[in-house]
């Protein structure tokens, strides 16, 4: 690029000017307009607002922690930091986190938590046990929502074709037990008194015969709602003695929120939405930590938009699943299970017979079950009728 188109293109970015509207020099490309509609979405064209069709930060504009991840990706630290004063300023965020009692009765769902946690860096500390709160109300919602169904379905050590007549409470086989103590029915009671339970044999398992789950969860802003099923998921499973659970996110850091998983809401405070992305580096720290491939299964959440090393990627997850670890791609793990993803890099995962699609947290137990058993994935995407990313040709 000339150094005229350069100077063009910087003051293109500076005033706001959409690409289309401009005479002279080169159209920004995709990533300059990213930049350029992230700042509009804050600063507009040096109009009160932003024009009709332009982003915002408004009600009806992308969520805020999908901004936040623009922001961080596009600007060094300093930067960020007084773009981010700016819009408390100017769009009323700071209005917001500076109101505890706002917090305490809006209408809290995933949205906000993921809004929550981009923004906790900079929220006031008075504001932070409030906003704790309202994160833990809705983990606890979804945990009350999913973490049944989970158990139920990765549970893997139960062996349902044996039976013992001390189960444990979670292994009761409660249609039988019922059936068996029909005639203890006390009728003044309304109720049946099981003096014999029966429940399913639980086989004891040591530490080498365990399934090893790596959740790889990408923090980008755009997968702000991903990593918020993902981390109840993570939290699920690892309370479960039947499977170890890692739980590693990244954008071009990476974190380990393993140890964490105890509480979910502490997994959430250390997360950091936003940023770029280079998914090579987090699964080559997964691969390193991979103790059995045999049993290792490695679900990679990310929309495939890597910022690092494309080929390299390709190369670490065809080796992966050489050495036998069921490798899984989830290009989105949200409620409309609809992503927005890379096409060509999604192609060519797929390319190596690994199964790419998205999912709902709904479908997520029946996914994780079907994993586990090393059942046919692609398989059981196609019964829930969901797309299959298709192979490169």
């Amino acid at each position: 690029m000339s150094e005229a188109d350069e100077r063009s293109r910087r003051w293109t970015l500076a005033l706001g000017v959409d690409a289309e509207g401009a005479e002279n020099g080169p159209a920004l490309s995709a990533s300059d307009r990213r930049m350029s509609e992230a700042l509009t979405a804050l600063y507009g064209d040096g109009d009160e607002a932003p024009r009709k069709g332009r982003g915002g930060l408004g009600g009806s504009a992308p969520h805020v922690a999908k901004w936040l991840g623009d922001i961080r990706e596009f600007f060094p630290a300093p930067v960020v930091q007084v773009i981010q004063k700016d819009a408390f300023e100017r769009k009323g965020l700071r209005q917001m986190l500076l109101e505890p009692e706002f917090l305490a009765t809006v209408e809290a769902d995933v949205s906000l938590i993921a809004d929550l946690v981009a923004l906790r860096g900079v929220m006031p500390e008075k504001t932070k046990d409030t906003a704790r709160i309202v994160i833990a109300k809705v983990v606890a919602e979804l945990m009350e929502r999913l973490e049944r169904r989970t158990a139920d379905a990765v549970r893997g050590a139960l062996n349902r074709s044996l039976r013992t007549h001390r189960p444990r409470f979670a292994d009761i086989d409660w249609p039988r037990t019922i059936k068996a103590n029909l005639r203890h029915y006390q009728a003044e009671h309304r109720t049946v008194v099981p003096e014999r339970l029966i429940g399913f044999l639980r086989q004891q398992r040591r530490i080498v015969d365990l399934e090893e789950v790596t959740l790889c969860v990408d923090q980008s802003g755009s997968m702000a709602t991903s990593v918020v099923y993902a981390s109840i998921f993570a939290a699920v499973m690892a309370s479960l003695p039947v499977v170890t659970t890692k739980l590693i996110c990244f954008d071009t850091a990476i974190v380990d929120l393993t140890e964490e998983l105890a509480d979910p809401v502490e997994v959430l405070f250390g997360v950091q939405l936003g940023g770029g992305t280079d998914i090579n580096r987090a699964v080559a720290y997964c691969e390193e930590r991979i103790e059995r491939p045999a049993k290792a299964h490695l679900i990679l959440i990310t929309d495939l938009y890597e910022g690092g090393d494309a080929d390299a990627l390709v190369d670490r997850l065809a080796r992966l699943a050489t050495r036998g670890i069921n490798v899984i791609v989830l290009l989105a793990l949200t409620d409309t299970g609809h992503p927005s993803y890379n096409p060509a890099l999604s192609a060519k995962v797929a390319s190596l017979g690994i199964p790419v699609f998205a999912c709902t947290p709904d479908q997520f137990p029946d996914l994780m079950a079907t994993a586990l058993k090393r059942e046919d994935v692609a398989g059981w995407a196609a019964d829930q009728d969901i797309k299959l990313i298709r192979p490169e040709t």
